[in-house]
């Protein structure tokens, strides 16, 4: 029988991705996944349309959401999957958020031009379209602006977390994010791993809620990929994966660029 695949972190143009909804399912049809997850940044919008169409190809999609907390100074991206994404508590809790991502981009707008990288908001607004603004928006604009010659850079030199135009913003903790994507029947997992620096985490993750780890993603390795699977099979975490897509606001659109077995979501299934 045919190995089935999936991919379960796709980010489209409601957070900092390129691609519409549709578009997403029209990539996963084309690349012969049979299920894939729309993980926008604080943003469910992208659910409802890539479901719709989704069901002319009987492609499953997975409602999901990608929160942003924060411990010991570092930042932890966490996946939440099979939660209600038309919770009215929930959908005003993601446009507060969003709300807090515009105003920090005003302020690093705004240390930018003291740095002499001169960009407008208004500018910031055009590429971020209707999707939950984040530093990849400004990274754009910047690199657009001719100032640097890749997004790497933008980040390397201004917008990074140690650069000089880097502006906090608010975040969770971890069991705070956890808990809001329990609260609306989904399941928490943790994002690329291996970005953390730290697996002595996990553990305390695990404690504030965490039920699964991506073992398969496209800052993995073999090796990383191995030692994560170890660690999902040591901590009994229900192991996922996918390729963090974001259109063509990284290079290459990465839609089934990872091979993630379609058990990973059948685990996920049996979790709910």
């Amino acid at each position: 029988m045919e190995e089935k695949y999936i991919d379960l972190h796709i980010h489209t143009r409601f957070s900092d991705g390129t691609l519409s909804p549709e578009e997403v399912v029209e990539y996963a049809v084309k690349n012969n996944l049979t299920a894939i997850s729309i993980t926008d940044h604080d943003s469910l919008r992208g659910v409802g349309s890539a479901l719709a169409l989704s069901r002319k190809y009987q492609l499953e999609v997975v409602p999901g959401v990608e929160l942003t907390a924060e411990v010991d100074n570092k930042e932890i991206h966490i996946l939440g999957y099979y939660l209600d994404w038309q919770d009215k508590e929930l959908q005003d809790k993601l446009g507060m958020l969003q709300k807090v991502r515009m105003d920090r981009a005003k302020k690093m707008v705004e240390k930018l031009r003291e740095l002499g990288v001169v960009i407008s908001f208004p500018e910031v607004e055009k590429m971020a379209g209707e999707g939950a603004m984040g530093r990849l928006h400004l990274a754009r604009v910047i690199l657009q602006a001719g100032y640097v010659n890749s997004v790497d850079e933008v980040f390397r030199r201004y917008i990074g977390d140690e650069g000089p135009a880097y502006v906090k913003k608010y975040r969770f903790t971890p069991e705070g994010a956890m808990k809001l994507i329990v609260g609306v029947g989904g399941i928490p997992v943790l994002a690329h791993p291996s970005l953390l620096g730290n697996d002595e985490l996990i553990p305390s993750l695990i404690k504030d809620g965490l039920r699964g780890i991506e073992v398969y993603c496209t800052n993995h390795d073999l090796e990383s990929s191995h030692r994560y699977e170890e660690l999902a099979y040591r901590y009994d975490l229900i192991p996922t994966g996918g390729s963090d897509c974001h259109g063509l606001a990284k290079r290459e659109i990465l839609i089934g660029k990872v091979k993630v077995p379609y058990s990973c979501l059948e685990k996920l299934k049996e979790a709910r």
